[in-house]
């Protein structure tokens, strides 16, 4: 039996005017909690050293480039990275990246993988960018995640630690089965994933009882359908007014929900993992080698859009 400490911080609002200082430290206490309870991994948000800042509309790069981190780690990460080394625990981190590729500035919202040494392991760039690029004219809610971030351009990669194989994405990207495929198919035994959801919807006006319910549905199939465990790791509450959905989980390979948050505040849930569940589900009935036939799958690889046989 092999068997893992995994650990999900979920985090309360972040506020325009609280400092980057102050919101590592809420990191730092959740990660020294999650080790004293046994835990050796630790999956934080998405973009979890600020607030939302996608739904506010801003026009110059000297307005929203605060948002972003230069480096990794940068300043403001420092004192995570140093406390995770100093207890031997490994994490996830969602935050807004700010880099240049081939010489051209580019903004991706981001996380990384860094290991019980200190050491980054891997990242990932979001793919599934939600929202729109202009304003919707609505001031009580914009999702302007495609106007500040492009598209990732890492792919869905796994990376091997000493724990399991684990694969990384973010927040809409949960939405998206070939998320979790692509990974599945790299050999993810984990799924680490941070999200930033509003209680609101932008596309129609959707209870909010069904947004947490859409979501649980996501991590529960994505588990069961990949034979994987999945750790989801909300920012939620109501930042400076505007509400996001809380319902961080750990789920198992069985698609159970073994583990849940129950407040939209800062909160780290434990579950000690049996890795070879998901191990004997993949030799079984998700045997992947034996059963998948990808020859009739052409269409999700070679279609965007839906297009009628003639």
């Amino acid at each position: 039996m092999r068997k893992e400490g995994f650990a999900v911080a979920q985090m309360g609002p972040v506020h325009l005017q609280d400092s980057r200082e102050k919101t590592v430290k809420r990191l730092v206490e959740m990660l020294t909690e999650a080790q004293s309870r046994g835990a050796t991994w630790v999956t934080f948000p998405e973009l979890a050293l600020t607030t939302f800042f996608p739904r506010y509309v801003y026009d110059k790069p000297s307005e929203y480039d605060p948002f972003f981190e230069e480096a990794t780690p940068s300043k403001a990460m420092q004192p995570l990275f140093a406390e995770a080394a100093r207890l031997k625990i490994g994490f996830y981190l969602g935050y807004a990246e700010k880099t240049q590729v081939s010489g051209t500035v580019r903004r991706f919202n981001t996380s990384i993988l860094v290991g019980p040494d200190g050491s980054i392991i891997g990242k990932y760039r979001k793919i599934h960018l939600p929202g729109t690029i202009e304003p919707v004219g609505d001031p009580e809610f914009e999702h302007l995640e495609k106007r500040y971030f492009d598209v990732g351009d890492l792919g869905f990669p796994t990376f091997q630690t000493p724990a399991a194989r684990i694969g990384m994405c973010i927040c809409n990207d949960r939405r998206w089965p070939e998320t979790f495929r692509v990974m599945a198919l790299a050999g993810a035994e984990v799924f680490m994933l941070g999200y930033n959801t509003p209680s609101r919807n932008i596309h129609h006006n959707e209870p909010v009882h069904l947004r947490e319910f859409h979501h649980r549905l996501c991590l529960q199939s994505a588990a069961y359908q990949n034979a994987a465990w999945v750790m989801a790791s909300a920012k939620c509450g109501s930042e400076d007014g505007f509400d996001m959905i809380g319902g961080s989980m750990i789920v198992a390979p069985t698609g159970e929900i073994v583990a849940k948050t129950v407040s939209e505040d800062d909160e780290v849930i434990v579950y000690r993992c049996d890795l070879e569940l998901g191990a004997y589900i993949r030799r079984s009935v998700f045997d992947f080698e034996r059963h998948r036939r990808p020859e009739h799958y052409q269409a999700i690889v070679n279609q965007v859009g839906i297009e009628l046989p003639e």
